[in-house]
């Protein structure tokens, strides 16, 4: 099908062309290894418990994931890649990594009253979070 992606933590949704995403496609059936990951989570505020939280995967398993050297499998690959994405657009959006970091941890009228950071443990909270900052991104603010 496509090589895997090459994923340093910069890939963006306004980079990515239909040839680039068979290579996510792949990337996530391939699996995300270990070292790619903590190459991802270095660049991302994240804590090893809230990507525990996000990815439904106890903190021990992290470990033995780290320790073997394994691969992630395709369900955690993807959302590690849908996590990395919105990440990265909304540093777009905000212009400034710790502004973003800011809005991540604030409550939101416009999310229900809760913090986005919240939303990043199922798709559909993904997809919510990128729809609002695509709303902010062109002003329309709820």
């Amino acid at each position: 099908m496509g090589k895997a992606l090459k994923i340093n933590g910069g890939i963006n949704y306004s980079l990515i062309d239909d040839r680039d995403v068979f290579m996510l496609i792949t990337t996530v059936r391939e699996g995300i290894k270990y070292a790619t990951f903590q190459n991802i989570a270095n660049k991302i505020p994240f804590s090893l418990g809230e990507w525990s939280e996000f990815l439904h995967l106890s903190e021990r398993t992290f470990q033995r994931y780290k320790k073997e050297q394994r691969k992630f499998d395709p369900l955690h690959s993807e959302k590690i890649l849908e996590i990395t994405l919105v990440y990265n657009k909304g540093v777009e959006v905000f212009g400034e990594k710790e502004d973003f970091d800011a809005w991540l941890e604030a409550k939101n009228v416009a999310l229900g009253g809760i913090r986005p950071k919240e939303l990043l443990d199922s798709t559909f909270g993904i997809g919510l979070l990128r729809d609002e900052l695509t709303r902010i991104e062109h002003g329309v603010l709820a």
